[in-house]
């Protein structure tokens, strides 16, 4: 049944506008680009509870931005990969700060931002002409979840927003359902277990140990990291072999410490650790719940902690991989990172069993972040260092970017790219961004190729699949780069 909801992208961005016009103006436009970034992620959560994920879904993402903020360029593969590995929701860092505002001045513009999201996911929801009761439900526990923020901080009560349930059209699956996330049973190539099982248990079976090996196997690189990884495995499976034969064990630390520059795949490794430890009985679900400092820290006294355990909760039974952790290290004495810090360090002692966290970081401002605390250094003990990748694992990477992604290169665009990607090796810096440059370097050149092969009168199915020489650099650039070589840092 269609829905009332339905936008085209012109009409969602003027929609988008009204709505966070609205809102700017009693809240201030100083939150334009916060908001943005928000809306997105919050389309994505969204998304992975639709039927389905097509162009339209792309459209409607290129659509939301403000009044003088950048427009995004998304492509359906980059949507698509974001929306599998969506976690919890969570509130935006700002929220918190508009709460506490409210509570003091005695007004309510956190509520009108509720009602605002509301109509904005709704909108969302329904670009596929069809609102899910799974994406119903989404919008409802972000609304929920925004709301009773309000509630704790004391803001008065408002205009109630609308009942995402009273404009469902249907009860497809959902995206997620149809594309179980690769951390657990989809990654380990096996069906989800369904309820009321032949065993009459329920309970979602354990990732294929073997699948997730190779899939660690296959990863470019990374020789040293996957030793260290196979040799904790070995050391966890030994050590339930111990315990189920009644012999003493060891206490056993599984958190640990990722070290190097980004882009060298630490996220992945962790992702794959979640599953691994899930297959052999060391975590009970092996999902990944990825965070940095705003995904934790919030902007008053008492929020950060009841932030984290928020985090915390969503991550029992996985693995909680924090990005650059010293940023929660590095705001003097005052500074609400510690808290989250010291409230980490407690659950971690509180559900030993069932936690595992990975905070990774640049080398260097990662050993003094864990010389900050005393307890970090009692409980990482494990450090894992990830190099950078050379020319050729470069290559290699971007060669599987294009496999994965249904292009090929003509004969002179391979041999290119092995002295294309060897300049980009030597020519590192401190900017400099591995796996994530190479990701960078292929959107560029899906766009650089669509521009080329627009300008065809009839390409063919080989054109649309084909990369060339010129497709590597700007057309400016490209006379002079065989020589110069290409600059450090992708785009």
């Amino acid at each position: 049944m269609p829905t009332q909801w339905k936008r085209s992208p012109e009409e969602l961005h003027k929609t988008y506008i009204a709505n966070t016009e609205a809102f700017y103006r009693i809240a201030g436009r100083g939150l334009a680009e916060q908001m943005d970034g928000f809306c997105v992620q919050c389309a994505m959560g969204l998304f992975a509870h639709s039927a389905s994920l097509g162009q339209e879904h792309v459209d409607a993402v290129n659509a939301l931005y403000s009044k003088g903020q950048p427009r995004p360029t998304w492509l359906l593969w980059a949507l698509t990969a974001e929306v599998a590995k969506q976690s919890a929701f969570l509130p935006p860092l700002f929220f918190w700060s508009l709460t506490e505002q409210d509570a003091r001045r005695g007004t309510d513009c956190s509520r009108v931002f509720v009602r605002m999201l509301t109509n904005i996911l709704l909108c969302l929801a329904a670009v596929d002409d069809d609102v899910t009761y799974a994406e119903a439900e989404y919008i409802t526990e972000c609304a929920d979840k925004l709301n009773a923020l309000c509630d704790s901080a004391g803001v008065k009560k408002g205009k109630p927003a609308l009942r995402p349930e009273d404009f469902v059209t249907s009860a497809q699956p959902s995206f997620l359902e149809k594309n179980p996330p690769r951390t657990a049973d989809a990654a380990a190539g096996q069906a989800p277990a369904r309820e009321g099982n032949a065993a009459g248990q329920g309970e979602p079976a354990k990732p294929d140990l073997d699948a997730l090996m190779a899939e660690l196997d296959g990863l470019v690189g990374l020789k040293q990291v996957k030793k260290e990884v196979k040799s904790m495995m070995n050391l966890v499976k030994v050590r339930q072999m111990r315990k189920d034969a009644g012999l003493p064990v060891p206490p056993l630390s599984l958190h640990m410490v990722f070290l190097g520059n980004p882009g060298t795949g630490k996220t992945t490794v962790a992702r794959l650790i979640g599953g691994l430890y899930a297959a052999i009985g060391a975590l009970s679900k092996g999902q990944l719940v990825e965070v940095d400092r705003s995904g934790l820290v919030a902007g008053y006294v008492g929020q950060t902690a009841i932030k984290t355990q928020e985090v915390i909760a969503s991550a029992l039974g996985g693995v909680l991989f924090i990005d650059e952790a010293y940023s929660l290290a590095s705001g003097g004495e005052n500074d609400f990172g510690r808290e989250a810090v010291e409230t980490l360090l407690k659950a971690m002692e509180d559900h030993r069993d069932e936690l595992v966290v990975i905070v990774a970081g640049y080398t260097g401002p990662m050993e003094r972040f864990m010389d900050s605390n005393p307890g970090l250094n009692s409980r990482f003990n494990k450090y894992i260092f990830f190099s950078d990748y050379n020319g050729e694992e470069l290559n290699a990477i971007f060669h599987g970017q294009c496999k994965k992604n249904g292009y090929e290169l003509d004969q002179e665009a391979e041999a290119y790219a092995k002295e294309f990607f060897d300049a980009l090796y030597a020519g590192r810096d401190e900017n400099f961004g591995n796996g994530r440059d190479v990701r960078n370097q292929f959107e560029d050149m899906v766009i650089r190729q669509a521009d080329r092969v627009a300008a065809m009168e009839a390409p063919s199915k080989e054109d649309l699949v084909r990369f060339t020489k010129a497709d590597f650099l700007p057309e400016n650039e490209a006379a002079g780069a065989p020589e110069a070589g290409p600059l450090a840092g992708g785009k």
